[in-house]
């Protein structure tokens, strides 16, 4: 067994975890800016070159300061939507905030925990190790208690070279590599022989040339191309249901949505802030006249607004318009305190000033949008984290979407990093699925994703305007959907569990041989 030298004492012990958490914020960095993606598999491995000489306490410290400072520099955004626009007094924004980082760091706090405890002291062994405690960390953020899989490691791999493994893995199976790497660097540096960095090195150097080398192969072909315009409002957030400034929001929506040139129109995420049915004491005929315009044969469009009643409960939804019968596409997965209650935190909710704040979940296998023969499937802004739940929607291929939708309106977030992060996210779903992505947002970054993820056209950012285009719809499915359609995230789940069971069960045989030895 390998000994650890003496506990160190003093400020000098207590600037350890200082350290890791400055780590895990500079590589968030590589979530906003993607070509600095190689921060990630270096703040990895500075993680691993300190856990190789803690016990499992002090790694679970040490895990635990990597995460929060990870999380606290991806997600401090959320003050604002608590603070500036759910009317929380700035303490306790602030502490909701740092509270929700602490506590999703413990995961990885866990797994740093159980990494020291179980490690062989053997290079390649201990990095298969950690790269499987990363990626169970990561599959507990993303699943338990709904999920929160926000700046996943994955993400910032959109421009490296692992993006051309996303259409095989996903973005937690990118995360393992990046920690993989990491791990080998960080255990070879602690082990100090140059024999071991050097191998190390080899073979991150290999892993990350090799899909570069490769490319991202085409698992779809052509669906033909469909002509779009993406509407940006460009309303903020604490203007959207002031009764003096709807008139003109919802007089420029109607003129924008009906004078698009497009076969698809697409407004965002509750770019109708009321029920239909209220429209008409603040926007009378609005419902009438677009319903009117996109009822005539070769117009349609997608517009994001509430649906339901008291009685039967409300929907953030997406209603279809052309001329068959109403489409209509209500958000499954919802964000916890924004758009559901929690059990136990209503008391949070009712201390914010945000309307419409419990919503009833729609179907996870949702239909898609049928115009000019491409099938479009919408989903609403924080659901393209979840690319396991989308992928369902392709089981069936005779009806799998050809085109993703995602409208959104990130106004409560002010002009901060969660514009750029959640387009950077919405690149690696098209990558994952291989299928374009609309964009349509109320503030930024409305955008066209090609089916490899790349940003072919986009609008500036807090200005109102009309991102006309064309699609390429794709036919054909991913490794990844096919997998994770199927059964989630609980395959890679089933194989890092057995590469945990199975190293610890090998280290405990080999610290008993060595014993006998001795």
């Amino acid at each position: 067994m390998t000994r650890r030298p003496p506990r160190r004492a003093g400020p000098r012990r207590w600037a350890e975890p200082w350290g890791l958490a400055a780590a895990g914020a500079l590589q968030t960095i590589a979530c906003v800016h993607t070509v600095w993606w190689f921060l990630a598999p270096l703040a990895v491995a500075l993680l691993v070159w300190r856990l190789q000489a803690a016990g499992p306490g002090r790694a679970a410290l040490l895990g635990w300061a990597f995460g929060t400072g990870w999380l606290l520099a991806g997600v401090w955004w959320l003050f604002i939507s608590m603070h500036r626009y759910g009317g929380l007094p700035a303490w306790m924004a602030a502490a909701a905030v740092a509270a929700l980082a602490a506590a999703l760091s413990l995961y990885l706090a866990a797994a740093c925990a159980a990494y020291a405890r179980w490690r062989h002291g053997r290079l390649w062994a201990d990095a298969l190790l950690f790269a499987a405690f990363w990626f169970l960390a990561e599959w507990a953020r993303a699943v338990l208690f709904t999920g929160f899989p926000w700046v996943a490691i994955g993400y910032t791999q959109i421009d490296g070279p692992l993006a051309a493994i996303a259409p095989w893995v996903g973005v937690y199976g990118i995360g393992a590599a990046v920690a993989w790497t990491g791990a080998l660097l960080g255990a070879a540096a602690a082990a100090a022989p140059r024999r071991g960095l050097a191998a190390a090195a080899g073979a991150v150097a290999v892993l990350f040339a090799a899909p570069a080398l490769l490319g991202t192969r085409d698992f779809t072909s052509s669906a033909g191309s469909l002509s779009v315009a993406l509407v940006q409002t460009n309303v903020a957030q604490d203007e959207k249901f002031a009764v003096e400034r709807m008139p003109d929001a919802m007089a420029w929506l109607l003129h924008s949505m009906t004078d698009a040139r497009a076969a698809l129109v697409v407004a965002p995420e509750t770019a109708v802030p009321l029920l239909p049915a209220q429209l008409a004491e603040f926007a009378p005929g609005w419902w009438p006249s677009v319903v009117a315009h996109f009822g005539r044969p070769g117009r349609s469009a997608l517009l994001g607004l509430p649906l339901g009643s008291y009685e039967a409960g409300y929907t953030n939804s997406v209603a279809g318009l052309s001329a068959a019968p109403l489409y209509r596409y209500d958000k499954q997965h919802l964000v916890p305190f924004g758009e559901f209650i929690p059990t136990g935190f209503r008391w949070f909710t009712e201390a914010m000033n945000i309307p419409l704040g419990d919503f009833s979940r729609g179907p996870l296998n949702a239909p898609s949008f049928v115009v000019d023969g491409q099938r479009v499937a919408p989903n609403v802004c924080y659901e393209d984290l979840f690319g396991e739940e989308l992928a369902v929607r392709f089981n069936d291929v005779s009806t799998a979407p050809t085109i993703l939708a995602n409208v959104s309106n990130i106004g409560w977030f002010g002009n901060t990093e969660a514009l750029p992060q959640h387009l950077n996210i919405s690149r690696l779903r098209a990558l994952e699925l291989q299928r374009p992505m609309l964009r349509a947002t109320n503030t930024g970054v409305t955008a066209v994703i090609d089916h490899r993820g790349h940003v072919v056209q986009q609008l500036p950012t807090f200005t109102r305007g009309v991102l006309q285009g064309v699609v390429e719809g794709r036919h054909g499915v991913t490794p990844f959907v096919r997998w994770a359609g199927r059964a989630g995230l609980w395959p890679p789940f089933a194989l890092a569990l057995a590469v945990v069971l199975s190293m610890a069960v090998t280290g405990r045989q080999a610290r008993a041989a060595r014993a006998s030895r001795r």
